[in-house]
């Protein structure tokens, strides 16, 4: 892929704490969803992958909350792949508001089986990530 795929959301009130800003767990869902789309724009789906009995499941992630979100906001969620192996994928997620980095998130994403067992990514899913 060469440059990073981009997702754009609105902060809603049901995102915000008492004070109109995003509340930190609205991040994570923000970074779900543009990590879905990301896969869709490459031909994957997770429809697909659980009938193959393969799912994928967050392993870690370090995040750093740099600027506070606000109600109404538009921002936009950049995802670009750091590394692929046939079992784990390291990603690199930026929240923007005008261009300006507020949140950042370093994530591996590995393989599982529906036992919860690690699995191998489809060689597909290789080729569209390579």
């Amino acid at each position: 892929m060469s440059g990073p795929h981009r997702f754009t959301v609105r902060v809603y009130y049901e995102d915000t704490d008492f004070s109109g800003l995003v509340y930190h767990s609205a991040y994570l869902h923000y970074f779900e969803r543009a990590r879905t789309e990301f896969l869709r724009s490459i031909g994957v789906h997770h429809s697909e992958l659980i009938r193959e009995g393969i799912a994928f499941a967050v392993r870690s992630m370090q995040i750093e909350f740099e600027a506070a979100a606000h109600i109404d906001d538009l921002l936009e969620v950049e995802t670009r792949v750091e590394e692929v192996t046939p079992a784990r994928l390291r990603l690199d997620q930026r929240i923007l508001r005008d261009g300006n980095a507020i949140t950042r998130a370093g994530v591996l994403v590995v393989a599982i089986k529906a036992s919860g067992r690690p699995a191998r990514m489809p060689n597909a899913v290789l080729g569209a990530l390579g």
